[in-house]
């Protein structure tokens, strides 16, 4: 099931998932790495959907994406369907934010919110186009979002380890992976999470020395002194 719809003048755009074997941890949870890799799918089909492939060759570069657990509300696990409704909730001059509602049954179970970058075919930022505009709805521009992230800041007695990066982590640009990334989430907090933030300092690549370091509800990738991701998160 896939459909578009308009919201208060807001392009919505639906379509689905199914939690399958190699999403999940041992107690048939969904794995938070799986839901990145869910919203990152559920984000280019959209894309797609516009049709703007065919007008411009922007490549979209996730900065930070946050998600929290509705109160009260299951997490989702095995052989669930599961329904992803995204749009753009904001914009700002070379960014835009997209929030993707995850449902089960109808109703919200996460909610996220990612902040995105358009770059040309060599990864150098590009402004937001009119065509974006065309696509998404003019109260896509209406509200103004920040692109400013900050980095946790080390703590002492922190658990180091190495990290090592894999062929089978890279995009399409030669980076680590978004869900990938979120992997080193999976590894410090196995079961669910009430919320989440992971934010992109600077890219990973193949053959780069990372070190995962873990405090308490804080974790860092870095590279020699340099955090290249950052993640906070509540169980």
């Amino acid at each position: 099931m896939e459909f578009t719809a308009w919201v208060d003048g807001s392009r919505r755009y639906v379509g689905a998932a199914t939690v399958r074997l190699g999403d999940v941890d041992p107690n048939g949870r969904v794995r938070v790495d799986a839901l990145a890799r869910y919203l990152q799918d559920v984000a280019t089909d959209d894309w797609n959907d516009t049709g703007l492939v065919a007008e411009i060759d922007d490549v979209w570069l996730v900065r930070r994406t946050a998600l929290r657990r509705v109160a009260g509300a299951h997490w989702p696990g095995y052989l669930e369907e599961l329904e992803l409704a995204t749009w753009c909730a904001g914009t700002g001059p070379a960014w835009a934010e997209r929030r993707t509602d995850v449902l089960v049954g109808g109703a919200a179970v996460i909610e996220t919110a990612a902040l995105w970058v358009p770059t040309d075919v060599e990864g150098r930022p590009v402004r937001m186009r009119e065509s974006f505009f065309r696509a998404y709805g003019e109260a896509a521009r209406a509200r103004r979002v920040s692109s400013r992230v900050g980095v946790p800041a080390m703590t002492e007695g922190a658990i180091r380890r190495p990290w090592p990066t894999r062929r089978s982590d890279l995009d399409v640009v030669g980076h680590v992976n978004n869900a990938a990334v979120w992997e080193a989430v999976t590894e410090v907090v196995p079961g669910p999470l009430a919320s989440a933030t992971v934010i992109h300092h600077g890219p990973l690549e193949l053959g780069d020395a990372v070190t995962l370091v873990e405090g308490a509800g804080v974790a860092w990738l870095v590279v020699g002194d340099a955090v290249r991701v950052s993640a906070t998160y509540a169980a």
